[in-house]
């Protein structure tokens, strides 16, 4: 490896290393973490380490729509302001059919996801999970 590469691949791990930092509690000397609008902080990134215990379509929610859909996504953000209750996991009318259309076409800002990237089968279990709500969200 000549030298201009080594010197690269130093940048490039300095850059990595520097990109995991971790939110400290908040103090006097120490930046407080992010935050909504109005100043309320952002709501944790939910995780199946917050869901041991979730199986089937809640556990593929969590892994394929959270992220989007839990409180601290943009989904949910945009969600919030045309529907009461943008949580999907908390609302009481999600046909399973209309969620399948919805991922596989894309709806508003939500686009298409393909059979590549969610399969069939996984789709429809989540959509069955989100259709026999409301749910509590694992809490």
């Amino acid at each position: 490896m000549n030298v201009r590469y080594a010197s690269m691949a130093l940048a490039a791990a300095a850059l990595l290393a520097g990109a995991t930092q971790v939110w400290p509690q908040a103090g006097a000397d120490t930046p407080a973490p992010p935050t909504q609008r109005g100043g309320a902080p952002m709501p944790k990134p939910i995780t199946l380490a917050d869901r041991p215990n979730a199986i089937g379509g809640e556990a593929l929610y969590v892994e394929y729509c959270a992220m989007c859909h839990a409180p601290n996504g943009m989904g949910h953000g945009l969600l919030a302001r045309r529907v009461d209750t943008p949580d999907l996991e908390k609302r009481d009318n999600l046909p399973a059919e209309y969620v399948v259309l919805a991922a596989r076409q894309g709806i508003g800002n939500m686009p298409a996801i393909p059979r590549g990237e969610v399969s069939d089968a996984d789709l429809q279990a989540i959509a069955d999970y989100l259709a026999a709500g409301p749910h509590g969200g694992g809490q």
